[in-house]
């Protein structure tokens, strides 16, 4: 049962990499001159909702 729940969790932190990404580029076709600092808050979005899937893991291994 808890293969089925990490499962989840994973197409979860896909998804919202996914809409990260999406929201990071089509800001940047917007406004080319923010690509710096729009990089920066995609990386630390993106290591957010991975440390979000490793939590489910470790969740995961320890039930």
């Amino acid at each position: 049962m808890g293969v089925i729940g990490y499962g989840l969790g994973v197409i979860g932190a896909g998804f919202g990499i996914g809409l990260a990404a999406f929201g990071a580029t089509t800001a940047m076709a917007r406004q080319p001159e923010v690509q710096g600092r729009l990089f920066t808050v995609f990386i630390l979005a993106s290591a957010f909702v991975e440390a979000l899937a490793l939590i489910g893991f470790v969740v995961t291994l320890i039930s």
